[in-house]
């Protein structure tokens, strides 16, 4: 019985869900909700803030906090796995990276501001200036898992 335990948890670690994967899903988390703040408090706030009631004053924002940390949560562990299972140790890192953050934006930022600006009365700067950002934060946590790779037994410089 206990033999077969320690297998199990040898396979759950070669499949890349090790202390490793754990480590860069809460890195990569942390970076999403870091790109997120900047993006949307500092960067666009001004924008949000023009648009009136649409959006949460920053009041009710801090009560609804937690979900910001489940959804940046499942950002950063849901690009870990996917990651995880594509890496190619014979390709450049750096480029990786950068492909992975742009197949991440075109499934989800693109899609999901364009979503947004079909049910809601978003002016189009904004619209743009949100799928703009949240490519470029794609990228950057791309090129970071790409760093970090859950898999990778040493931490290293990009290629």
């Amino acid at each position: 019985m206990a033999a077969a335990t320690v297998g199990r948890i040898r396979r759950i670690s070669e499949d890349g869900m090790g202390k490793r994967f754990w480590i860069c899903g809460i890195v990569v988390s942390f970076a999403a909700l870091l790109l997120s703040f900047l993006i949307h408090a500092l960067l666009l706030g001004a924008d949000y803030e023009a648009l009136g009631p649409m959006y949460r004053d920053a009041a009710d924002g801090e009560r609804h906090f937690p979900w910001l940390l489940l959804a940046h949560g499942l950002i950063g562990f849901a690009m870990t796995w996917i990651f995880s299972q594509g890496f190619a140790r014979d390709r450049p890192t750096l480029a990786q990276g950068l492909r992975f953050g742009l197949a991440m934006a075109l499934f989800s930022v693109v899609p999901g501001y364009l979503l947004h600006y079909a049910v809601q009365p978003l002016p189009p700067a904004l619209v743009g200036k949100q799928v703009l950002f949240g490519t470029i934060a794609m990228l950057l946590l791309g090129m970071l898992l790409a760093w970090l790779q859950p898999r990778r037994s040493a931490l290293h410089a990009l290629d």
